[in-house]
């Protein structure tokens, strides 16, 4: 451990921050990868000093390391022969390999002073055929308190190398560049070639340019290469106590600042996706309402359908009156039950029919619509349900609130049923019916209450005839009972027409509320889970900033 006392209360104080932060992400829900690098993090300044290698399989990384360490104990091939990560330490027995706690990780003693104080880290290849190499390489890199980048002078910066470099970036590493397998090229030029191009690229994807070392590690073992001399000096001037304490110190810091970052993004992701949750409630508030207007205008059509109707009874029942009621037909006027039977056949004739088509119709169109916005209601939540984010707190309550809206959506669609409808609008026009003392009949369907409301009218207008006598009958008598009948006629087509009117509108009325309860009660879950989440998400915001702004003041207390 790092127990100088010139770092003992910074390191104090940079353990406290991490502790927070981890406590601070493990609050806030984030993944488990995030929540275990968090724990690397602040394990890593209990640690020696890690000086880790990668790089591509077949770049030498082992014929390297055993040039640099003055060593053959490491295994060279052409197949992957490093199967896992090999941690080299300092200590009197040469060669002995001993398992840790992670059973992709073995420590080998060497008895080098070049490995005082610190730690080297053997990886697999990034490009090897075995995909758990470069897992296991990735996995080691937040560790890393310095990088050895190799890249082969034969293939140097390969597409797996730019995007390694690019992982090391994220976490914020301090990287050497080494370019291994000089000797391979033939002149001079060759040489600054090759090492111009990565320093190129490596520029490009690190956004700088790290120190870069051409170096043969065959020319090392077999007297001295000149890059080998150069990359030592460099080491030993960085690799000093007061270096390696900077940088044991500093990598933690970029750890939390990459994932303090990283929370903050999933903040920013999950803020969008709740403006566009609410943006669909907001949506769905307007269609509603719109879809109330909609139905309003339904039911204007259908009203003006029963009007029409009972227009042609009216005027049907008026002609059939002024027919009848006169002197020449005096016959039939005494004869009242075929008075009564003549106005059913020619003036009621198929008006029940006609109402209860437009009434069933008013049901079906109803129900139509209803049932075509409950449909895109669920397509829609469908759709939001589907959408991927990141495996947080947040996700998983949300996804969990979705699945209850997007089920519930379903059990109120499945209601949606014509033959329950029809029944609760019959059952409801009954209780109206009766209430209003218009009739006392149970039972009925929608066509016989249509009858029940106009077939009294036959019975009306025989009832205005009866008691005529031919001696009653006079050029005064009959016109006024005929301009009677004809009054009795329209004011039975009124009083009907504002029943059903009545009737139908009661239902629309009564069905609408209903579909916009359903609609609110389905959907109240997730306005709650917006509302609450917003303002989970600002002050989760502000927990980055605010720990984010104590990271960087942390760390250039370090590098000042």
């Amino acid at each position: 451990m790092l127990i100088q006392p010139q770092t003992q209360e910074v390191l104090a104080r940079e353990r406290a921050l991490l502790a927070e932060i981890g406590t601070f992400l493990t609050a806030r829900g984030a993944p488990f990868d995030v929540l275990s690098l968090a724990q690397t993090a602040l394990s890593a300044l209990d640690e020696t000093f890690l000086l880790v290698v990668v790089g591509e399989f077949n770049a030498g990384k082992s014929s390297f390391l055993n040039a640099l360490l003055e060593t053959d104990l490491l295994g060279v091939g052409v197949t992957p022969t490093t199967d896992r990560i090999y941690v080299l330490v300092n200590g009197p027995e040469n060669g002995k390999l001993e398992n840790t706690d992670d059973p992709f990780v073995m420590r080998l003693t060497l008895n080098s002073k070049q490995l005082e104080g610190l730690a080297l880290v053997d990886t697999p290849g990034t490009n090897a055929v075995i995909r758990r190499h470069q897992v296991l390489t990735e996995g080691f890199l937040p560790r890393a308190d310095l990088l050895l980048f190799l890249t082969s002078a034969d293939r140097p910066f390969s597409e797996s190398e730019r995007q390694f470099l690019t992982l090391a970036k994220r976490w914020g590493r301090s990287v050497l560049i080494i370019i291994n397998k000089a000797d391979l090229l033939g002149t001079e030029l060759e040489r600054q070639e090759v090492q111009t191009f990565v320093e190129q690229y490596t520029r490009e994807t690190l956004g700088l340019t790290p120190p870069t070392f051409m170096v043969s590690s065959r020319g090392e073992r077999n007297g001295g290469d000149p890059g080998f001399k150069a990359l030592r000096a460099d080491l030993e001037s960085r690799l000093n106590e007061k270096e390696r304490t900077r940088l044991k110190l500093e990598n933690p810091l970029n750890i939390a600042a990459s994932l303090l970052e990283g929370e903050l993004e999933r903040v920013k992701l999950a803020r969008e996706v709740l403006k566009e949750d609410f943006a669909l409630l907001e949506g769905l508030e307007g269609e509603t309402r719109l879809h109330s207007e909609d139905m309003s205008a339904e039911l204007a059509g259908q009203l003006a359908r029963l009007d029409a109707h009972l227009e042609d009874f009216g005027r049907r029942a008026t002609e059939y009156i002024e027919d009848r009621m006169r002197i020449q037909k005096i016959g039939s006027l005494l004869r009242g039950k075929e008075l009564e039977q003549g106005f059913e056949r020619e003036a009621v004739a198929d008006l029940p029919q006609r109402l209860e088509q437009t009434l069933s119709g008013a049901v079906d169109r109803l129900l139509e619509r209803n049932l075509r916005f409950w449909e895109d209601t669920q397509g829609r939540l469908r759709q939001r349900q589907d959408i991927k984010l990141p495996e947080t707190r947040f996700q998983m309550d949300r996804q969990n609130l979705m699945q209850n809206i997007v089920t519930k959506a379903d059990v109120q669609l499945s209601s949606l049923t014509h033959e329950d409808f029809a029944q609760r609008f019959v059952a409801d026009a009954q209780g109206a019916l009766v209430t209003s003392g218009l009739t006392a009949v149970g039972g009925i369907g929608l066509g016989a209450l249509t009858v029940a409301l106009v077939s009294t009218t036959a019975l009306d207008i025989t009832g205005i005839t009866a008691g005529i006598t031919l001696t009653a009958l006079g050029a005064l008598v009959l016109p006024a009972r005929r301009r009677a009948a004809v009054a009795k006629v329209r004011s039975s087509i009124e009083n009907t027409r504002r029943t059903l009117h009545a009737l139908i509108s009661r239902e629309y009325a009564l069905e609408q509320e209903r579909f916009t309860a359903r609609l609110s009660d389905t959907m109240a879950p997730w306005t709650r889970f917006i509302r609450l989440e917003r303002d989970k998400l600002e002050e989760g915001e502000r927990g980055v900033l605010e720990r984010r702004g104590k990271v960087e003041a942390l760390r250039r207390e370090i590098l000042g």
